[in-house]
């Protein structure tokens, strides 16, 4: 039953209110942070519009908490999904507190405005226009945790929820573009383990930095061969990628260095399986790893997302060029999409805001995306829920 609507915000008040609520996600311990009271606060906001509440614990994750709220009963319905964390900051490259939302030059400053804490402001806005009573489909929206690190909410949902939407819609940056294909992500560390010792007897170490130059070197090869062998032209980066992201080791340099780290990460194309990817990469490095036995070892740094794909013809997609006037396209990053998918409904990417201001310092949504948003939603409840 509704409770007093009236006391809900308005669309400025809502999503200074979610900004205002620290959540970042890190693999970094110092910087993460639980995202309880920005699920407690949707939860309040939206039990008073009548939906049922079930607040989850994500478990192996302190601190972190799923919502899944619905409306309306039967079968199928709208599933709206975003995930409720941000990235970390640095603050002195923002012009404003990352905190608090800055109206100005015509936009709305402030961490997650479009990344994506926005979204779920747009969702109460168009919520409070419904009449249950004229539902006939269930409404879903669904608040995730640790998007930005481990995925480890949509992963939890995914695994155990019962509920079927017929389609479900994750309202990331996308300009409103339907986004029905993204790559898929996996990251790892590659390890050496070398002898230390004096610089001024080589003989008497094994000096890992050297061993990791080998390793850089077979993956450019691996590189070359993900380039030459796999392409998708609905890409803008029509190859898979594999980016060397970060080397530690040494420690001065009158020492023969005892340990080395490298970080990497490979974006593969839909239709690739994460297996094979571990399988070339632990097979390019198997010469090194015979020649030096026992010092290289691949470890994985963060659990892999699998890459996305909706059919263009599906019912969804062309509904939301529709309704959205934009034609659907690919997109490099990775989304929770395959794991929403993994619900056995259509799925897709789409919501108000730009990937470029995404993980920035002065993070913006346009004043300009708020009417067509509050629109756009309103025709898909209506479409997929009346």
């Amino acid at each position: 039953m509704q409770k007093n609507k009236k006391s809900l915000p308005n669309f400025s008040q809502a999503i200074s209110q979610l900004i205002a609520l620290p959540s970042i996600s890190s693999s970094q311990a110092s910087w993460d942070q639980s995202n309880q009271q920005v699920i407690d606060l949707l939860a309040a906001w939206f039990e008073t519009l009548g939906f049922s509440i079930n607040v989850q614990m994500v478990p192996n994750a302190v601190g972190k908490y799923n919502l899944l709220a619905k409306l309306g009963s039967g079968q199928g319905g709208l599933l709206l999904a975003g995930h409720s964390d941000t990235v970390p900051f640095d603050e002195d490259r923002w012009l404003s507190d990352p905190l608090k939302i800055t109206d100005r030059d015509n936009k709305l400053f402030g961490l997650g405005s479009c990344d994506m804490k926005g979204f779920f402001a747009f969702i109460l806005q168009a919520c409070l226009k419904i009449d249950p009573a004229k539902l006939t489909k269930p409404l879903y929206v669904l608040a995730t945790a640790d998007e930005e690190t481990t995925m480890a909410g949509a992963r939890f949902f995914a695994n155990n929820s019962e509920i079927k939407p017929d389609v479900a819609i994750i309202g990331e940056p996308t300009n409103l573009v339907p986004v029905v294909m993204h790559k898929g992500h996996m990251s790892h560390k590659i390890t050496i383990k070398g002898q230390a010792g004096h610089s001024s007897q080589p003989s008497n170490g094994v000096n890992a930095i050297e061993i990791i130059h080998q390793v850089i070197s077979q993956l450019f090869k691996l590189k070359e061969q993900l380039e030459n062998n796999y392409q998708n032209t609905a890409f803008d980066v029509q190859a898979p990628t594999l980016n060397l992201g970060a080397i530690h080791g040494g420690d001065n340099a009158n020492r023969i260095c005892g340990h080395c780290e490298l970080d990497i990460d490979i974006r593969s194309l839909p239709g690739m399986k994460d297996s094979d990817l571990v399988a070339w990469l632990a097979e390019i490095l198997a010469p090194i790893a015979k020649k030096y036995p026992g010092r290289l070892t691949i470890t994985e740094l963060d659990p892999s997302s699998p890459s996305f794909e909706q059919a263009s013809e599906s019912e969804l997609v062309l509904t939301s060029e529709k309704f959205s006037g934009h034609k659907c396209c690919a997109v490099n990053y990775a989304t929770e999409a395959p794991f929403i998918q993994q619900l056995g409904c259509q799925t897709i990417v789409m919501g108000p805001g730009s990937i470029k201001q995404a993980h920035q310092p002065n993070e913006y949504l346009a004043h300009s995306e708020i009417i067509k948003t509050e629109q756009l939603l309103a025709r898909l409840i209506k479409h997929y829920c009346y």
